[in-house]
């Protein structure tokens, strides 16, 4: 099977979790792999980290430049319209990723996706329409793209979820952050939520929360 490109950072003793995480619009699988080290999580939980590559494709928001894309940006509204078939493919892309870690001897209930910006859109899909139980989505500077198409899947309809959004983000307005939120509120999930005093980008302070819920969800 053809998977995603992908970065990894392996742990020094064998991986008993993973994580896999995606990049926003224009970036690669190298845009947050600085953050391992900076998680300062112990020896003892073995963790290893997925960075995939997105594929590059014509961007239409941005004049159909070829760029590294999840799926396709048709506009820049509120409720913004993007390519949601693209966007399902990257999900069963991310999945397959997902099925290379359990035959890896990985248990699904100790992988956890995460994604920023454009790349949490595709962690919602992916994550929540899953067939085995997963560890948990941390979903950062983002929105839920899919939340009228998607088809849940029982499995995950328990799933540990951790939204992040910057409170002056000038390109995922938090409202759209908020709005996950309500929707998964809507949908059963109980969901956290954290803004940070920060644009469209990563803080040292969540760094640190993101360090302290991978401990407890894999701990």
């Amino acid at each position: 099977m053809d998977y995603l490109s992908c970065v990894v950072v392996e742990p020094d003793i064998e991986a008993t979790a993973s994580v896999i995480w995606l990049h926003g619009l224009g970036s690669d699988g190298h845009d947050f792999e600085p953050i391992v080290p900076e998680l300062h999580l112990p020896k003892n939980l073995p963790v290893r980290f997925i960075f995939p590559h997105s594929p590059s494709i014509p961007v239409t928001i941005n004049g159909g430049a070829v760029m590294p894309a999840w799926y396709d940006i048709l506009d820049m509204s509120i409720e913004r319209k993007v390519d949601v078939a693209h966007l399902n493919a990257s999900a069963a892309a991310v999945q397959a990723l997902i099925g290379r870690e359990i035959e890896r001897g990985v248990d699904s209930t100790r992988i956890i996706l995460a994604g920023f910006s454009q790349g949490g859109a595709v962690a919602y899909q992916a994550a929540l329409t899953y067939d085995k139980p997963l560890g948990g989505l941390l979903t950062m500077s983002t929105y839920f793209a899919t939340k009228a198409s998607i088809a849940l899947n029982e499995n995950n309809k328990q799933l540990n979820i951790n939204i992040m959004h910057g409170s002056q983000d000038p390109v995922v307005a938090p409202k759209l952050g908020e709005d996950a939120l309500n929707t998964l509120t809507s949908m059963g999930f109980n969901p956290s939520y954290k803004q940070y005093p920060m644009a469209h980008s990563v803080c040292a302070e969540q760094i640190l929360d993101i360090s302290v819920w991978l401990c407890s969800r894999l701990g």
